[in-house]
């Protein structure tokens, strides 16, 4: 008896997304505009022009004005580009929360002109490393275990080589560290519900939590993460990746053995063989 395939279980449910950026407060989206700074300064430092750009993004309003030519869509599974149809794809603030961020890597590529620029901007690992381990930590003493409560999210290494993996061009990766303040716990999770970033994994709980595990969970974060006005500290890690659709006329590497100088000569040293 031939069992019937199934898909495995997603990491995001991405109806409650839906529902809670219905629900954002636009002058929350601080990070976005934030986001929407380093994109326009990295545009800056690309020397060439784009005609036919596009915008991957749940926020339209934040980033329409950045490229007012470009098409905007939003970051739905299957992605409303038209293949090979843009020179220059931003991915804004989205591939955190996607249940296949290769897969929307794949589908930028494949909508990109040869030689297009694929710009992503996203939340990464280092992203309140201060809640998680308050939480962790409070619940562990409150409750005798842990359950998800911080959504988990990919290191700077790992994004990097998903460049790669959509047959991307030309790869990099860096990270800009941003911190926020806040008065309290409560602080910060009102503002994460504002900007629609409250944990929205589908192994979530379902039921109410007990409000002496987020009293912990204050005491835990002031001991270890408060500045010295005594306010709580968080971090989010914005991660930016860069990559182009492949063409003829970008520099490709050497084959090995092709050099045509000694390095030391390069460097005008001598050469000389390493000790045993």
């Amino acid at each position: 008896m031939k069992l019937p395939a199934s898909n495995p279980p997603s990491l995001f449910d991405r109806s409650i997304i839906r529902k809670r950026r219905a629900r954002a407060q636009d002058d929350a989206l601080f990070l976005h505009r934030a986001a929407l700074d380093e994109v326009q300064d990295r545009l800056s430092m690309v020397n060439k022009a784009f005609t036919a750009p596009a915008i991957v993004t749940p926020f339209p309003q934040v980033w329409a004005d950045a490229l007012p030519d470009a098409v905007i869509v939003g970051d739905d599974d299957v992605l409303a580009l038209t293949p090979g149809a843009h020179d220059l794809i931003i991915h804004a603030m989205a591939l955190h929360s996607a249940n296949d961020p290769v897969g929307q890597l794949i589908q930028c590529h494949r909508a990109l002109q040869s030689d297009g620029l694929l710009l992503v901007i996203c939340l990464g690992g280092e992203t309140l490393n201060e809640l998680r381990a308050a939480l962790s930590e409070a619940e562990v003493a409150v409750s005798g275990g842990i359950s998800p409560r911080v959504a988990p999210m990919a290191e700077l290494r790992d994004l990097g080589g998903l460049l790669q993996r959509a047959g991307l061009a030309l790869p990099v990766a860096d990270s800009v560290p941003l911190t926020a303040e806040y008065r309290d716990i409560w602080h910060l999770m009102r503002d994460l519900r504002a900007m629609a970033e409250t944990n929205a994994m589908s192994a979530r709980l379902k039921h109410p939590t007990r409000r002496s595990l987020f009293e912990q969970a204050q005491r835990i974060y002031g001991t270890h993460f408060s500045t010295p006005s005594g306010r709580l500290k968080a971090t989010f890690e914005l991660i930016c990746l860069t990559g182009w659709s492949p063409d003829a006329s970008q520099p490709k590497p050497l084959r090995p053995g092709s050099a045509q100088m000694r390095l030391a000569e390069a460097l005008n040293t001598d050469e000389g063989k390493l000790p045993d």
